[in-house]
């Protein structure tokens, strides 16, 4: 009966899928898919937040302002723990590092994401960050945008290129959604995801943008995430101060960039022991938490606070619950000590089993980052004056535009977040230096970096573009006649008859590669009788001009034929076994192909 009712609604829905085929053309069809991957990321942003608001809100408003609570000891760990519980037993999936499984999705699996990650890390996140836990909202809720578009996608039955279209539709309209920001939306898709703006894929994601703002606002009301007022307002007298600024930015990204890749490493070694990764990530976490209770969940209450106050009384306000707390002496150690901290805080959390970004993390850090700075200028009186509200806004374009290699996303959204346009020149200084200043040291940005060692990066770069996108099992040809060593000439002579390649792989018993047979090199005798007898498989065969691993990339597999000028090169497995043969006239025909494709208004 199950059966019956399943068969049924599928004939159902392919129906309703020809229906719109004879109704709407395929641009207008993706508009509409566009609209509603806009608005479900927004319901799901909205969501997120509202269910992190409740927890936090149930956990902490009976926390006394003037002293240290012991329970900051407590609720990122059961928070994490609660958090490992429901990925390990209900999503059954890794579901961490959320951007990056976006970027591999698009170079390596077609822009196809899972449908649990529709839901997964929304619920995930918010334990999570509800608990305590130092990361962000941002990273889940763009990989839930962005598997809403893929599956919507998946649903209708449109091919990759649309897929991928669809995937930087949510995640554009999760940081439109999230932080009103529909440029920033926009750039974010151009930047951090690589994915060309044609005409044909501009207009979705502006729709896609526009509509997850406008529902958003619907939802929450005017009220901006971040509030900021301009008290003091930017001459041209502080360019230097903006440009040794972004530099501090850029050096910070490094840090923060080599340190999260330096805590992820340590974490990687107890990979399969989920209890020990519990235990010592919490312990860090909690601890810190502990000391620098700043450090509670994605901060936006403390970046609040050193954007609006403008006096030591405001700023003191930071070291409230904290064992700081009344003693104003100790407010630029405790900021510095927190920019320091934030990036252990947010790899501990996610290490121990815990789902967050580090999109709200490298914010907080760039807030804090600018407030240091500004303070450390003033109180020093080096040259003309500067605002530590303004400075500290700066710092978060800069650090966000370093630590994602994103300095149009970082002066758009902090532009847009905050109402700042009358500071519009200076975050471009201060993000274009801070980029230019961490591009030194790193050339991809932290969500990239993993990918890009793989050479799994989609880029810019339409030829390396294509060869990232470009599948090697798609042009491996399978269909191949094999030899034995001891084979005989006839019997080599009958398998020339037969084959669709232009070489005979000789292999062992075992399957491994001995060497191979060109047809085209034994013309002369493959018409003489006489000697069908007389030579053997393991006489006429020759070492490949190269091999070819099947794990390779595909720039890799290109620069072989390059260098080889071969035809035809066998593909090993792991254990060295041949899996079949690619082909050079095959291979570039497809490239050709997908340039083509690629190019296409």
């Amino acid at each position: 009966m199950d059966r019956a009712i399943e068969t049924e609604q599928i004939s159902r829905f392919e129906r309703l899928n020809e229906w719109r085929k004879e109704h709407f053309s395929e641009k207008m069809f993706v508009l509409i898919l566009a609209f509603f991957v806009g608005l479900f990321s927004a319901i799901a942003a909205f969501i997120l937040h509202w269910i992190i608001n409740q927890i936090v809100f149930l956990l902490t408003s009976s926390f006394n302002a003037d002293s240290s609570n012991w329970l900051y000891l407590v609720y990122p760990v059961v928070g994490i723990y609660l958090t490992s519980l429901f990925v390990r037993y209900i999503v059954k999936d890794n579901i961490s590092h959320g951007i990056t499984r976006i970027l591999y999705a698009i170079s390596s699996n077609k822009s196809r994401l899972k449908s649990h990650n529709t839901w997964s890390s929304v619920i995930a996140s918010a334990i999570t960050i509800g608990f305590g836990g130092s990361v962000g909202a941002e990273a889940p809720i763009v990989l839930t945008g962005s598997a809403i578009g893929s599956n919507l996608g998946q649903l209708f039955k449109m091919d990759s290129r649309t897929l991928m279209l669809l995937v930087g539709c949510g995640a554009a309209g999760a940081i439109a959604g999230i932080f009103k920001a529909p440029i920033a939306g926009l750039v974010f898709t151009l930047e951090v995801l690589m994915i060309d703006m044609t005409m044909t894929s501009l207009l979705p994601i502006l729709v896609s943008c526009v509509t997850a703002t406008c529902f958003t606002y619907i939802f929450s009301g005017d009220a901006a995430l971040f509030t900021f007022h301009l008290d003091n307002d930017w001459t041209v007298e502080r360019i230097p101060a903006c440009v040794l600024l972004g530099i501090f930015c850029g050096l910070v990204s490094l840090y923060f960039i080599r340190a999260m890749s330096f805590a992820e490493g340590i974490f990687a070694r107890f990979s399969g022991h989920s209890y020990v990764r519990l235990v010592f990530g919490g312990i860090i976490l909690s601890l810190l938490i502990y000391l620098f209770p700043a450090l509670f969940g994605e901060g936006y209450n403390s970046i609040n606070l050193l954007l609006n106050g403008s006096t030591d009384a405001d700023w003191d306000q930071i070291l409230n619950n904290s064992l700081f707390a009344g003693q104003s002496y100790m407010l630029i150690p405790y900021v510095f000590l927190v920019l320091l901290t934030k990036v252990f805080a947010t790899s501990a959390t996610n290490g121990a089993g815990g789902c967050g970004g580090t999109f709200a993390p490298s914010l907080f850090v760039g807030c804090f980052a600018g407030f240091f700075f500004s303070h450390m200028w003033n109180i020093h009186e080096i040259g003309v004056y500067v605002p530590e509200k303004n400075f500290a806004l700066m710092g978060m374009a800069g650090v966000m535009s370093g630590v994602m290699h994103a300095p149009l996303t970082g002066i758009f959204l902090i532009a847009e977040l905050t109402g700042g346009y009358s500071l519009f020149l200076p975050l471009m200084i201060v993000s274009v230096c801070s980029y230019l200043t961490i591009n030194i040291f790193e050339p991809h940005s932290i969500y990239s970096s993993r990918l890009a060692k793989e050479g799994k990066l989609i880029t810019h770069h339409t030829d390396h573009a294509v060869l990232t996108l470009m599948q090697l099992d798609s042009v491996v040809e399978r269909d191949f006649l094999s030899v034995s060593p001891d084979m005989e000439l006839a019997d080599i002579v009958h398998k020339i008859s037969r084959s669709r390649t232009s070489v005979l792989p000789v292999l062992d018993a075992a399957g491994n590669l001995l060497g191979e047979i060109d047809i085209t090199k034994i013309r002369h005798i493959v018409f003489r009788i006489e000697l069908y007898h007389r030579f053997r498989a393991t006489q006429l065969m020759q070492k490949p001009a190269a091999t070819v691993s099947d794990e390779q990339v595909m720039a890799d597999v290109m620069k072989t034929f390059e260098r080889t000028h071969a035809d035809w090169l066998p593909v090993l497995d792991k254990e060295k076994h041949l899996k079949g043969y690619i082909s050079r006239n095959r291979l570039y025909m497809q490239y050709r192909k997908m340039v083509a494709d690629m190019s296409e208004e």
